[in-house]
């Protein structure tokens, strides 16, 4: 038996095969159930080739090698099988419920001399003139609700 072989307890491939067959989930996760099947030695079963799960699933030796190690390192089958989610946004928001303020009770005042009326780019570029922001695209100006 080599190192790093995958043994299926029933219960674990029995989980993993309903999930890969049944119900809607992302494709990425499915791919992950089935490279883990793919690779069981339980009850005798002969584990495939990382070059015969690439062909089969579309997927590279690097991915395989990666999904064999998060299967190691996860807790239990249903952690393996879930997204992780982020603590924090990969990049804090630039603009900050005050700064959003500030752009409204512009976007409110009198427009400036010369001009019919606020647009996107003149919002902007005058929010980095009162120093509410270092910068910002015209386009940022635009709330959206999340």
């Amino acid at each position: 038996m080599k190192k790093n072989d995958i043994k299926l307890t029933s219960e674990q491939r029995i989980e993993l095969e309903n999930f890969s067959t049944k119900g809607v989930h992302s494709v990425r996760l499915v791919t992950r159930a089935k490279i883990v099947l793919f690779l069981d030695t339980s009850e005798d079963r002969k584990a495939v080739t990382f070059e015969e799960i690439g062909k089969r699933l579309g997927v590279s030796m690097t991915t395989i090698t990666k999904v064999k190690k998060d299967f190691y390192a996860a807790e239990s089958v249903s952690a393996f099988l879930r997204r992780k989610t982020r603590d924090t946004p990969p990049v804090a928001p630039k603009i900050t419920g005050d700064i959003e303020a500030k752009i409204v009770a512009l976007a409110c005042s009198a427009v400036p001399e010369g001009f019919a009326k606020w647009s996107l780019k003149l919002l902007a570029d005058k929010s980095v003139e009162l120093n509410y922001i270092d910068s910002i695209s015209d386009m940022s100006c635009i709330y959206r609700h999340s």
